[in-house]
């Protein structure tokens, strides 16, 4: 599941949202110098952008296309094709070639010189899969400077379509991937993940089993991302190493693909031949795939030693915009929530993802997601607003004063008992639950926990409440994955980021930082729209200017102007406080453990 305009990627208009400085999608700087620059691709579900930094990290153009308003010829709508009956979202393939001629003859029209360009990478959105027919290398090798992309390569698939992660057509598959290995616990221990619908191993299984016979004639499978660097490198392109997870085939605690997974998706076609229509997987996320396609240096006049990088997940590409450091957490509060943390343990539960970071061996990234986010406190903020019968000019006025007025969890004195809940507007995947409202009281004297329908000072008390559900969630699932930030402090993360449009209400930023601590402080981050393009083009800066043995935290955190993108909204660590919400947590699991298995009932 991307994160999308509601979360990371803001509201920025032209490519202008990057940090403030930038006039029509490009810089008013660092257009003299004759350094090298870099391009970072994102191809999302409804549009692609290429955006082009130099060494040191500045955006210098910004070229997009926006598939439902540019694209010609396509019948879709924000940016897909459904089939209802089945439950399918498929984008065709060869509108993504009609973008990028777009993309870059955009560029070239604002004046980029292609040959300055020394490296090339990309995002793409994840679980995505391409179909490859057996005529594919011959086509990509074989390309007309004098013709475009979508005249010579709409003929290259043997399926024409590419399942969206919204595709939801692949239950019975899921259901066969948690059972395979003995449960969904197994699944995620092996592979970061339970089944999901989107994933492209129950995607690959339905679709050999649906259309054998052009399964038969594949010659490879691409994820989007790795299709994206294909038509740059001119013969198809490995998986990276972050994006390969999100297959439910890539064992990451063997770095290898799961033989007992394989062997299930492959069905009757076998395993080898699975194993060749997927490709090798490299573990250096900053590997030289080889250098750009004659193609486009003919059409566009690219330097002939540009060099193209691994293409990475939309997800990944996020974690590589801050970039993260080890134990700092990113919370998307937009729509829906995401959770995304950079982390050296990997400890999988069916409720998580797990992925091999993008560029740096030994650390994981982490991602939760949730339906419910700003919906559910939109909820109550109208509520609390209708109960004191005003409305304020700031609207989140009056929830932010009852919610910080509110004392944590409701306890007035330590002695009364904690309340929670959970307020569900829409069906949740974090726990699996219908959409609904539960609250609790928690006794800590004794360690009850009582379902109440009295008590609570409605909606008031609900302000601070549903704030604290969400962030308890949060800190629930990502224990055990930090440390001490130094003697006698409980492990917490460094630093935790904000984005989206929850990120200005300081009211939320305050107890996020209560609950989930943060050593240095909780930040609000305004990166744009332009997240994954950005972690993308700095992927590219790291992979082509490192020096041996240098991290992309090392070498982008010195070149990574922080002032430009965050600034500190509240303090995090609380010594009183988050012990407090500590015990909490514990109230908190099994609040949601009885409401599961009264709903199973």
């Amino acid at each position: 599941m991307a994160i999308n305009g509601n979360g990371v990627h803001g509201s920025a208009a032209n490519g202008n949202g990057v940090n403030g400085k930038h006039t029509n999608g490009k810089s008013t700087n660092g257009h003299s110098s004759q350094g090298p620059l870099y391009i970072g691709f994102d191809l999302s579900t409804q549009q692609l952008k290429g955006l082009v930094v130099n060494s040191d990290l500045k955006v210098v153009y910004v070229s997009k296309f926006d598939f439902d308003a540019d694209s010609k010829g396509f019948p879709i709508k924000k940016g897909v094709m459904t089939n209802e009956a089945e439950h399918e979202v498929y984008a065709p393939v060869a509108l993504w070639l009609q973008a990028l001629d777009s993309v870059l003859n955009g560029l070239r029209s604002q004046g980029l010189d292609f040959s300055r360009v020394k490296g090339i990478s990309a995002a793409g959105q994840q679980h995505g899969s391409v179909y490859w027919g057996d005529n594919a290398d011959q086509l990509l090798t074989s390309l007309d400077s004098k013709k475009t992309l979508e005249d010579q390569l709409s003929g290259a698939f043997s399926h024409p379509y590419s399942p969206n992660w919204q595709d939801a057509s692949t239950q019975k598959e899921c259901d066969e991937f948690d059972a395979f290995l003995g449960g969904q616990e197994e699944l995620a221990f092996a592979t970061g993940s339970k089944a999901h619908h989107r994933f492209t191993g129950p995607q690959i299984l339905r679709f050999q089993r649906k259309y054998p016979d052009v399964y038969r004639k594949t010659q490879r499978i691409s994820l989007v991302s790795s299709f994206l660097a294909s038509l740059f490198l001119g013969r198809i392109a490995p998986f990276d190493i972050s994006d390969v997870c999100g297959m439910n085939l890539w064992n990451i605690k063997q770095g290898a693909y799961d033989e007992k997974l394989l062997k299930l998706c492959a069905g009757k076609f076998g395993v080898e031949d699975l194993k060749r229509k997927l490709g090798h997987v490299y573990e250096d996320g900053g590997l030289h795939l080889g250098a750009i396609d004659r193609y486009f240096v003919e059409r566009y006049g690219f330097s002939s030693d540009c060099t193209i990088l691994p293409a990475t997940g939309d997800n990944p590409a996020t974690i590589l915009a801050l970039p993260l450091r080890p134990s700092d957490a990113m919370v998307s509060l937009g729509t829906s929530t995401t959770f995304l943390m950079s982390t050296p343990s990997y400890k999988p539960d069916p409720a998580t993802h797990f992925f091999n970071h993008p560029t740096t061996a030994g650390l994981y990234m982490f991602m939760l997601c949730y339906k419910n986010g700003g919906l559910a406190r939109e909820q109550i903020r109208d509520a609390v607003n209708d109960k004191l019968g005003d409305k304020p000019s700031d609207v989140w006025a009056n929830f932010d004063k009852v919610a910080l007025q509110t004392p944590p969890m409701g306890q007035k004195a330590t002695s009364d008992t904690m309340k929670m809940g959970l307020f569900f507007p829409r069906p949740e995947i974090v726990p699996n639950v219908r959409s609904g409202q539960w609250r609790f009281d928690y006794d800590l004297n004794d360690g009850s926990l009582h379902e109440t329908h009295g008590g609570w000072n409605k909606p008031l008390d609900e302000a601070r409440a549903i704030v604290e559900s969400q962030f308890l969630s949060l800190r629930l699932r990502s224990r055990g994955l930090t440390t001490s930030p130094g003697a006698g402090m409980p492990a917490q993360p460094r630093r935790v980021y904000l984005v989206g449009g929850g990120s200005k209400n300081k009211a939320i930023a305050k107890i996020a930082g209560e609950i989930l601590g943060g050593s240095d402080g909780v930040y609000k981050l305004e990166i744009g729209d332009n997240a994954c393009a950005l972690g993308a083009a700095y992927k590219a800066v790291w992979a082509m200017e490192r020096t041996d043995g240098q991290t992309f935290e090392d070498l982008i955190g010195q070149r990574w102007k922080e002032e430009d993108f965050i600034e500190k909204i509240a303090d995090g660590y609380q010594k009183g406080v988050f012990e407090q919400y500590g015990k909490a947590v514990e109230g908190f699991e099994r609040m949601e453990l009885q409401v599961l298995a009264q709903e199973a009932k």
